[in-house]
């Protein structure tokens, strides 16, 4: 297993725990917040982590899901809808428990699409997501 790159089937994604795939998603989406923020200029490490934490918060990937909502397929939907219903044990202070849901499903998705090795499409996502700001 290549787990730089994985190229799970979708059958053997769709067995992972919506929580699970979160779990992968929320690398995922700091990877490539943290990589874009990098490759926009020179940093401080102080600056570059409150930068990163700005992005990757649950009301600001509450607010990404919003963006890319009408973007999703079907399947991409219904992936969504599952992680956002997930059941969470506690919500984090800075959020409320919808803006928590909705981020648990970005988090989701980004996760079942890289899974699956499906990067140029989390690629498109993203730029949507990061448009204007």
């Amino acid at each position: 297993m290549d787990y730089f790159c994985p190229q799970m089937s979708q059958q053997d994604v769709n067995k992972i725990s919506m929580l699970g795939l979160a779990h992968v998603g929320d690398g995922v989406y700091e990877l490539l917040t943290r990589t874009m923020l990098c490759s926009q200029g020179h940093f401080s490490v102080a600056e570059l982590h409150k930068l990163t934490i700005s992005y990757v918060n649950a009301p600001a990937q509450a607010q990404a899901a919003e963006k890319i909502k009408p973007l999703l397929s079907e399947e991409e939907s219904a992936v969504f809808r599952r992680g956002r219903n997930a059941k969470v044990n506690s919500v984090p202070h800075n959020a409320n428990i919808g803006q928590y849901h909705a981020a648990t499903g970005l988090e989701a998705l980004f996760g079942w699409l890289y899974l699956q090795g499906r990067t140029e499409r989390i690629g498109q996502l993203f730029s949507v997501i990061m448009e204007e700001k």
